[in-house]
């Protein structure tokens, strides 16, 4: 049985679906539905039990888990950035993977986490993802932060030849619609589009940056999930690892791609950052994976260009889900 935390979110539904391409309906989905609508990621799976995360919680910490486990894709988390509840976001981000973690390690089971860009603060040390940058990582805000705390354990005890862990940088694609604000930029831009014409921008506050010209490693779901595959089927490949295409692109080209596939010319409003999240602003993001082609992974990534028109293609389609 294949255990995938975070099953009816964003990532971990499209490796659920990866999973049932490749033939395979022996998954658990451990989530937290709760009243939004993530459930309807999960009307096209194949899967054999959906458990609310804290009532696999309760049976991992008694050992007392009644089917057995081949591996633990660990997908959920509060992936919100702006959350502000410290408390919640070392509870359930940071102890709930160390008490996963615990557990298949003394079971011997395949254990993938995901950690997040968010890691690496304001990119002032680059986004290598050796272990020894990662010692040092600065986050700027409390998501980020709770992520850096397990990556931290990992290093700290010795179990980063044991376990997988991946710093996904800016995902976007089919299955985030319930995200609210955590949306990507290109699912909002779509709507804006189709509702004023236009899509807002953040401004630039710093002169090397052209408004909209602000940079970020953006890269698509379904090469996510290709890269998660592989690192299921190749117990050998541990440690943690970025997940981004290694090519960063403006704001701008993003958003023109998107005004291209509607067959429309851009345009564009440039809005200020709220002074609230204007000091965790980030500039540039760009993935150094060269230690992932170090473990062996054919990471091959579809060209932006093509990413966005699918995924754009799935939204005028109004098919939101993989």
């Amino acid at each position: 049985m294949i255990v995938v935390t975070g099953g009816a979110g964003f990532i971990g539904s499209a490796f659920v679906a990866k999973l049932n391409a490749e033939g395979i309906g022996d998954i658990i989905i451990v989530d937290e539905l709760g009243t939004d609508e993530k459930w309807k990621n999960l009307v096209k799976r194949r899967y054999t039990d959906y458990l609310h995360k804290e009532t696999f919680l309760s049976m991992v910490e008694a050992d007392e888990v009644p089917f057995p486990v081949e591996a633990i894709i660990h997908m959920g988390a509060c992936s919100s950035t702006t959350e502000r509840d410290a408390d919640y976001l070392i509870e359930n981000n940071f102890h709930y993977t160390c008490c996963l973690a615990e557990w298949t390690l003394a079971q011997e089971i395949r254990f993938i986490y995901a950690s997040s860009a968010a890691t690496y603060g304001d990119g002032a040390q680059g986004f290598s993802d050796e272990d020894d940058t990662t010692r040092s990582l600065r986050p700027i805000n409390m998501y980020g932060y709770s992520k850096q705390l397990f990556d931290l354990k990992v290093l700290r005890e010795g179990i980063a030849d044991k376990v997988a862990g991946i710093k996904f940088f800016n995902v976007f694609g089919p299955n985030e619609y319930h995200k609210g604000d955590m949306t990507s930029v290109i699912f909002k831009a779509f709507h804006q589009i189709r509702e004023t014409g236009k899509v807002r921008l953040f401004k630039s506050y710093k002169p090397e940056y052209s408004d909209g010209g602000q940079m970020r490693d953006f890269v698509y779901v379904k090469d996510c999930v290709e890269i998660l595959w592989w690192l299921l089927n190749h117990k050998e490949a541990n440690g943690i690892f970025n997940l981004g295409t290694g090519r960063a692109r403006t704001w701008n080209d993003l958003i023109g791609l998107v005004f291209t596939a509607m067959n429309l010319s851009p345009a564009i409003d440039y809005i200020e950052i709220p002074e609230a999240i204007r000091g965790q602003y980030q500039y540039f993001t760009e993935a150094k994976m060269d230690k992932l082609r170090a473990a062996g992974c054919p990471v091959v990534f579809a060209p932006l260009e093509e990413t966005v028109a699918d995924y754009v293609m799935h939204l005028i389609a109004a098919d939101r889900y993989l």
